[in-house]
């Protein structure tokens, strides 16, 4: 991955990738499908996804745009409801 070529923005502001609650999916969907986008322990996983659901959002990730957006799809497979902002 060729980081050398990231924009002064990217460099200056990391990008975030927040996930929001819904009414839609379990908490175990959730927390298998954050198991997955962000090959994480089961202990974070389930971390993030009780903050979403108590906070009714959380960043799951922050850092360079290209792999918010790898992250991101993972997540919109199953419909989850997220938002990249930078």
């Amino acid at each position: 991955m060729a980081e050398k070529e990231s924009t002064d923005e990217e460099v200056d502001k990391p990008w975030k990738l927040i996930l929001y609650d819904d009414d839609v999916h379990t908490f175990d969907e959730v927390i298998n499908q954050l198991r997955k986008a962000l090959g994480c322990s089961l202990a974070k996983a389930q971390k993030l996804t009780f903050k979403v659901h108590n906070e009714g959002k959380a960043i799951v990730y922050e850092g360079v745009f290209e792999e918010c957006l790898r992250i991101n799809s993972i997540l919109q497979e199953i419909q989850l409801t997220t938002e990249i902002k930078g």
